[in-house]
């Protein structure tokens, strides 16, 4: 019988775990944090009080994407199907939860559990080289949970964040590099879009990057930029107590949007809606959007992620950060489906409900004519 696991079976998963597993074990702590206050599911398939495997699910907040983190079946049990059956639990549960898309990892050498997984439906994404504890790799995949949704995406590559207040720079290489794929990215150059881009430095603190900044790296290394800003207002200003830094920041967007405006740049003081952004894609563009993390990491700060496609109810994006400290990988940071209607809400930032967009496209080649 599949049923919820609860802290009163933690002694049957820690030794079911132990009994699995020679490296990467979950321990008992970790087990405990998981079934009282991450954002998380476990499930136990339990037979005359003899617990037989269990699987356990992570949640990404504010989207619809669910990871199966770890399953296990006691090896006495195995063979019988119950694998099977864990994994339909777990994909059942996942769509109980409004998720569109399961994601996990196996060990390249776990031949059972990958033989398990392609004949279930998931598709293969890619290899992580030195994904566990002894070195060993892993290998991602994904299934759609719900496949009559056709999805339109971007050929965008991935870039994660090295630093806190660097996603605008991150998800301006993820999108150049997916209208330049030569385009080689590297720490060097998300520290250089920082410094081209970022609002404010001071000693208390480093400064986060705005659309001004943004656009004009992008100009610069010859892309097409568009901004869409809901108000000529600076943007971050609320959120800074310090009159000088006030200034500084205000100064700083004055002389973006100056040298801007001579530019060929399209500067344009509205908001676009998913419907505009979806526009926007099919002409070419990749939309960088400026987000409030709150409905995603329960902090309020500003955040930048790029818009890699869409469906006919979601909007898949790339976000940067990856929170290793609750337990994320890139698996659970790459195209994250959100319901349209969610990312809509989530586009604004402050109080004020600043907006901003910046569309980057592939600059045309001037065409030469002999005479």
């Amino acid at each position: 019988m599949i049923r919820n696991a609860a802290v009163e079976d933690l002694d049957a998963l820690v030794a079911i775990e132990n009994r699995c597993f020679e490296s990467d074990r979950i321990s008992r702590r970790n087990f405990r944090y998981l079934l009282t206050k991450a954002n998380a599911a476990t499930f136990l398939d339990e037979v005359q009080g003899t617990v037989r495997g269990y699987a356990m699910l992570l949640f990404h907040a504010g989207t619809s994407l669910a990871r199966l983190y770890s399953y296990a079946v006691d090896p006495p049990f195995r063979r019988q199907g119950l694998g099977e059956e864990l994994v339909r639990a777990a994909e059942q549960l996942a769509l109980a939860h409004d998720c569109v898309s399961l994601r996990l990892e196996v060990r390249r050498d776990n031949q059972a559990s990958l033989r398990l997984f392609e004949k279930s439906g998931y598709r293969y994404l890619e290899m992580v080289p030195d994904y566990y504890e002894d070195h060993a790799d892993a290998l991602r995949f994904e299934k759609m949970l719900a496949p009559h949704l056709q999805q339109e995406l971007a050929r965008v590559p991935y870039y994660q964040q090295t630093l806190d207040f660097t996603c605008g720079p991150a998800t301006l290489m993820m999108a150049m590099k997916a209208l330049r794929p030569e385009l080689e990215l590297d720490r060097k150059l998300e520290l250089r879009i920082w410094r081209e881009s970022t609002t404010v430095f001071m000693t208390s603190g480093h400064g986060g990057c705005g659309p001004y900044g943004l656009a004009l790296s992008a100009f610069k290394r010859n892309f097409d930029v568009e901004v869409f800003v809901n108000d000529d207002g600076a943007l971050f200003i609320n959120s800074v107590r310090d009159p000088e830094k006030r200034v500084v920041i205000s100064l700083v967007q004055e002389d973006f949007v100056e040298e801007l405006k001579g530019l060929p740049v399209k500067l344009v003081y509205g908001a676009l809606n998913i419907s505009d952004l979806q526009a926007k894609m099919e002409e070419g563009g990749i939309p960088l959007v400026l987000i409030s993390s709150y409905r995603m990491y329960q902090e309020k700060f500003p955040h930048w992620v790029v818009i890699t496609g869409y469906d006919e109810r979601y909007v898949y994006v790339h976000d940067p950060y990856v929170d290793s400290s609750a337990g994320k990988t890139l698996t659970d940071c790459i195209c994250l489906p959100i319901l349209k209607q969610d990312f809509q809400r989530m586009a604004r930032y402050g109080k004020t409900g600043q907006k901003a967009v910046v569309i980057i496209r592939a600059r045309p080649t001037p065409s030469t004519s002999r005479h």
